[in-house]
C-alpha cells in the first residue's frame, strides 16, 4: 500500500495539520484499517476507494473511525490532485457524512462541508470542572463548544486530558473572538486518541455557524492555537461550511504487510 504524509491547513511544512493518506483499489478487512492508523499514530488516517462518482473516503484516529475529519479531507484531496493525476478541479467524497466536495484554485483547496449549528446546554458544571476556568457559553453539536473571552485565554489554556476524557461528549473545542483573525479555537479529544488536533476542519462546521451568527457576517478568517498552528478560510453558505487552505505533502512512502 501506498502512504503519504500531507501536512493540511498549511503553506509549510512542519505547520498545519499532518494526516497520512492511504489510497486502495479495494477495501481490506476494518480491524487492519484501523491498525495501519493506530501504527501510523496521526489524528487521522483516510483511506479513499475510487467509486462510480469520485472515491469513497473514510477516517480514523489511532483507537476509533470518525464521522468526518476536515484536514485529513484536505489532504486527501492533496493526493488525488497531485499523486493520483486526477484531471479535473472538483473531487467528489463519498463518505459516514454523504457526499463532501473539494475544489481546486492554483493552491487552494475548498472543502464543502455540512454545517453542524451547536445549542446551548444548561449544565455547564460539568465542563467547568473540568476545564477549571470560568466559562463564557458551553453549546452542544456533535462536539461540546466551550466559548471564552479572548484568544490570550485559548492561547494560555492548559488541558486536564484525564478530565476532559471523562465528559460525555466527542471531544472539547475552546474558542474566542480572535486578535488578528475573526475567532480562534482549540480542539481536545483525548477520550478517542487524539489529546490535542493541530488544526479541525470538522470543529469548524460547528464554530463557523457560531460566529457567523455572533459576528453577523459569513465570511471568516479562523486561526487553531496549537502547537503547529493552523489557518483556515471559511464561508457559511446556508446549511453548508467552505473551508479552504492549503496543503504540504511531507513524505511519501510504502506500507508493508
Amino acid at each position: 500500500m501506498k502512504l503519504y504524509q500531507v501536512d493540511a491547513f498549511t503553506s509549510s511544512l512542519f505547520a498545519g495539520n499532518p494526516a497520512a493518506i492511504v489510497p486502495l483499489e479495494s477495501w481490506p478487512e476494518d480491524a487492519l484499517l484501523q491498525n495501519i492508523a493506530m501504527e501510523n499514530n496521526l489524528s487521522e488516517t483516510a483511506f479513499l476507494v475510487p467509486d462510480d462518482t469520485g472515491y469513497t473516503l473514510r477516517w480514523f484516529t489511532p483507537s476509533v473511525e470518525v464521522d468526518l475529519c476536515g484536514h485529513a479531507t484536505l489532504a486527501a484531496a492533496w493526493v488525488v490532485f497531485n499523486a493520483l493525476g486526477f484531471p479535473g478541479e472538483r473531487i467528489r467524497f463519498n463518505t459516514a457524512s454523504g457526499a463532501l466536495y473539494v475544489d481546486r484554485s492554483g493552491q487552494t483547496l475548498s472543502l464543502d462541508f455540512p454545517a453542524r449549528p451547536a445549542h446551548p446546554v444548561s449544565h455547564r458544571e460539568p465542563f467547568e470542572q473540568a476545564l477549571g476556568i470560568p466559562l463564557k457559553g458551553v453549546l452542544q453539536a456533535r462536539d461540546t463548544l466551550v466559548v471564552l473571552d479572548n484568544a490570550e485565554q485559548v492561547r494560555n489554556f492548559q488541558p486536564d486530558f484525564a478530565a476532559i476524557a471523562k465528559l460525555d461528549t466527542f471531544a472539547i473545542m475552546v474558542t474566542a473572538p480572535g486578535d488578528d483573525c475573526d475567532f480562534v479555537s482549540r480542539f481536545f479529544a483525548p477520550a478517542k486518541g487524539v489529546p490535542e488536533d493541530p488544526v479541525t476542519g470538522s470543529a469548524h462546521c460547528t464554530l463557523v455557524p457560531y460566529w457567523a451568527e455572533r459576528l453577523n457576517k459569513t465570511t471568516l478568517h479562523a486561526r487553531q492555537l496549537s502547537a503547529r498552528g493552523g489557518e483556515l478560510h471559511c464561508t457559511l453558505k446556508g446549511d453548508r461550511v467552505t473551508l479552504s487552505g492549503q496543503a504540504r505533502c511531507f513524505l511519501k512512502g510504502d506500507i508493508l504487510l
